[in-house]
């Protein structure tokens, strides 16, 4: 399994991408603004699309790579997300007000984007020996996480999420955890912020991997531009036990 880290800011700015992550230079993870540093060719290799949620950052990748591919694909992309989130991109974004209907072009029996619906625990084999699964986890809307497991290597990624939601649970499930993709949002100064919006700070995380039985080494992402110096200052302590790194758009990982 490979993957490349197309984006993991949790916002823009010079070199700063939104979450999206390539997998084995076939499937998608999220589709932000990660998105758009694809080659037409990259793109065209794509064949299915995991949303994590409905939230723009993890999206907004998809409504242009659609556009960049009409006419230069002869197969749809799948496109899998839970019901809801499904819901929430065909009314607001490819609703042919802020974006063409790319699920009924070119013709409603042969769009370009087709939805395949998620269920949460719903083992999905893929390619190669690759199992995908989505957890449900606390965000402000519908979200998951995602573990994808290979015969080599098992990878974590929790979207976005925040304190109490049954992810470690899941984790705790299964028979080994190599790579863990965690998101701290705000420093621990913010913690309110972070309460309200459903996302870690360093020590929320922390208290929270308390709870996990593995010990991956943990990928931390989604630092809002401006807090990134903060937020690496306060898991220095905090993490010293664990084997981490702050991502880096571009890293690639193998298992």
């Amino acid at each position: 399994m490979r993957i490349e880290i197309l984006g993991c800011s949790g916002g823009v700015g010079p070199g700063l991408r939104t979450t999206s992550l390539l997998i084995d230079d076939r499937l998608l993870i999220d589709a932000g603004s990660g998105v758009e540093d694809l080659s037409l060719a990259q793109m065209r290799r794509i064949e299915r699309i995991f949303l994590t949620h409905s939230h723009l950052d993890h999206i907004c990748g998809l409504a242009f790579m659609a556009d960049n591919l009409f006419g230069l694909i002869d197969r749809p992309i799948q496109i899998s997300a839970l019901e809801a989130t499904l819901a929430a991109i065909r009314r607001h974004l490819f609703n042919w007000v802020i974006w063409p209907d790319f699920f009924q072009l070119p013709s409603a029996a042969a769009p370009m984007l087709v939805e395949r619906p998620l269920q949460p625990l719903q083992r999905q084999a893929l390619h190669e020996g690759l199992v995908l699964t989505a957890s449900e986890v606390a965000h402000t809307v519908p979200a998951v996480g995602y573990a994808l497991e290979s015969p080599t290597g098992v990878f974590a990624f929790s979207g976005d999420t925040g304190a109490g939601s049954s992810f470690i649970e899941y984790l705790n499930g299964l028979a080994r955890v190599d790579l863990l993709m965690i998101e701290i949002a705000f420093p621990d100064e913010d913690a309110e912020l972070g309460e309200a919006s459903r996302h870690f700070t360093p020590s929320r995380l922390a208290a929270e991997l308390a709870g996990l039985r593995h010990r991956p080494e943990l990928l931390l992402t989604h630092h809002k531009p401006g807090s990134e110096l903060r937020i690496e200052q306060q898991c220095r302590q905090l993490f010293a036990g664990w084997r981490y790194r702050h991502l880096r758009r571009g890293e690639v990982f193998e298992l």
